[in-house]
């Protein structure tokens, strides 16, 4: 994007709640230099576009003019994954978590330690991700401090909005991979927050600063003594503006082994809050088995939960019932938990959640009969499918007065869909009647097949901050 910003014309679309969006056939927005969205008028018609703008005091600008079959959408947000597990993807999909960790993650996380490995490797991750449409990430590293520091710079010279943490285990994980105390862990989780800090100080001020931020990660609660969990929540607490991301209550061998190592609290969600890690910028990963206790508690804490459907299918683990989360006011956002879930992909993760809440209905349905109002036992609706993939995932990661929706004064951090036949999509239907004119109902159906047919062949453009940083059209 040229510094003098750029000026949008065709179809938007964008959430406004969990039960309805702004499907704009004839939209014209506005980005500013600074990245962020000066203006926005609704509906433009073709003839009077240049009287729109010269309101404006904008006379013979350029305009990018959307063709029939693209949209604007605001950037994919993942609130849960795992950068050096992509190249595990589609492995050990017979194992449930415990054996899984042990038998195929642990044994590929180790090998960050190769530093050239991680370079090669960390590359590859973050533009795949970023080519998926995700324009917000939040990244678990591994315990290695080099590694994860490298992952920080990589996703910051490519411009994409990210969480990123080195993860916190000292404990019950293999003697190969494994922090020799509360101590060493503590200290290599200042050292990277204060290096990825750093990054925007050498941030170009226009566009990439502040962009990639720390977050506290101690990997789930397992791994993790009450002395280091004591630790973070001690750093936690001396800087409220630091994230903090983990697991909960993903498989039921789980549940019971935290149980175990935790007699005296009152349930999983209990242990983090007991060391002060359960608050508005807290991200819980899974929540497949929560109790009612937890789900209260959360709720009251105002942390958020990362749904993430493809990965509690594949790995046996469950299905959240995300509707009575939502129900009962809890924030919840997408994640694709690479490489628990065999995709990079928000919009795989979206078909998923689909499917799971649909698996809740029916169970529902068999035994209870069927529930007229509310998100509970019944099957998400493409509204709430869009929020939690953007605006959900925003609030999640609270950042929602940032991004996650077209609002003037928010950043520009989005996707130019291109669902036209011509895009390459198997899936993807584009009726030549579309072509012709795209009213409101037209763009509703898009949006619907892209959501559940579409892939990273539709995504001709990604943009953060107004800045073009990946997609199909995308050339380094």
């Amino acid at each position: 994007m040229p510094p003098s910003g750029s000026i949008f014309y065709g179809a938007v679309i964008t959430p406004k709640t969990l039960t309805s969006y702004d499907a704009l056939p004839n939209c014209l927005l506005s980005v500013g230099a600074s990245g962020k969205i000066d203006w926005i008028e609704e509906n433009v018609e073709t003839h009077a576009l240049q009287d729109t703008l010269a309101q404006k005091g904008l006379v013979d600008v350029d305009v990018v003019v959307l063709k029939a079959g693209e949209f604007l959408l605001p950037g994919f947000i993942d609130t849960h994954t795992h950068a050096p597990q992509l190249p595990n993807l589609g492995s050990g999909q017979q194992y449930e978590l415990l054996d899984w960790l042990k038998n195929v993650t642990f044994p590929m996380e180790a090998k960050f330690s190769d530093i050239d490995f991680a370079r090669r490797s960390y590359k590859s991750v973050v533009r795949r991700i970023i080519d998926c449409g995700t324009t917000t990430c939040c990244y678990y590293g591994t315990l290695h401090l080099e590694a994860t520091k490298l992952l920080a710079d990589i996703v910051h010279s490519n411009g994409q909005r990210a969480f990123i943490g080195k993860c916190n285990m000292d404990r019950e994980c293999p003697d190969y991979y494994v922090e020799p105390s509360a101590e060493t862990s503590i200290r290599d989780t200042k050292e990277f927050i204060s290096h990825v800090r750093s990054l925007s100080q050498q941030a170009d001020a226009h566009h990439t600063s502040h962009l990639v931020q720390p977050i506290l990660t101690p990997r789930f609660a397992i791994s993790c003594t009450p002395e280091l969990l004591t630790s973070i929540g001690e750093l936690a607490s001396s800087d409220t503006s630091l994230h903090i991301q983990t697991h909960i209550s993903e498989n039921l061998h789980e549940v019971d082994f935290v149980k175990e190592l935790f007699p005296n609290a009152p349930n999983y969600a209990g242990v983090y809050d007991s060391f002060g890690l359960l608050r508005s910028n807290t991200i819980l990963a899974h929540a497949v088995w929560l109790e009612d206790a937890e789900i209260k508690l959360i709720a009251e804490r105002k942390a958020g939960i990362s749904h993430c459907p493809t990965s509690n299918f594949n790995l046996s683990s469950g299905v959240a019932p995300v509707g009575t989360y939502l129900d009962q006011g809890v924030k919840v956002g997408l994640g694709t938990d690479v490489s628990g879930g065999y995709s990079p992909s928000i919009l795989n993760c979206i078909q998923n959640a689909s499917i799971a809440s649909k698996v809740v209905a029916i169970q529902a349905r068999n035994k209870e009969g069927s529930n007229p109002t509310g998100f509970a036992n019944n099957q998400l609706p493409v509204a709430t499918l869009l929020y939690l993939a953007t605006l959900g995932g925003a609030e999640v990661c609270d950042i929602d007065s940032t991004v996650g929706s077209f609002l003037p004064g928010k950043s520009f951090d989005a996707l130019l869909v291109d669902a036209r036949t011509g895009a390459g999509a198997p899936g993807m239907w584009f009726p030549e009647d579309d072509a012709k004119g795209t009213n409101k109902e037209a763009l509703e159906g898009l949006l619907e097949r892209f959501l559940f047919c579409g892939d990273d062949r539709n995504i001709s453009r990604v943009y953060v901050q107004g800045r073009f940083i990946g997609g199909k059209a995308y050339r380094a």
